[in-house]
């Protein structure tokens, strides 16, 4: 773990081409948000460049970057396991929506 001196001593530069980054990949989806495209393509390259904007927010603005690559690899796969969990729970709200298919 970094110490808050470490921090201090970088200065603001790294943080700012971050926040530039960022802000050119919120102008790019912008971009493609006005493109005559399909909207399975759109929704797929939005996803891209969202999940690339979060990937770039949680690295450097929460200092995941200089943390232990353990704790990485556990926020990651925390994160994917409680989408999945989400996912799988959408077939239910469907059953409590339009009732239980087999008690017609």
């Amino acid at each position: 773990m970094t110490t808050a001196a470490e921090h201090k001593s970088s200065g603001i530069g790294k943080d700012l081409v971050v926040y530039l980054c960022i802000l050119a990949l919120a102008a790019f989806q912008f971009v493609i948000a006005y493109q005559n495209i399909d909207a399975s393509q759109m929704f797929v390259r939005m996803m891209i460049v969202a999940i690339v904007e979060a990937g770039l927010a949680l690295l450097f603005f929460m200092h995941l970057w200089a943390e232990n690559r353990g704790l990485l690899w556990f926020v990651v796969v925390f994160t994917v396991f409680v989408l999945l969990a989400m996912q799988y729970g959408w077939t239910d709200s469907f059953r409590l929506s339009g009732g239980v298919p087999w008690a017609k």
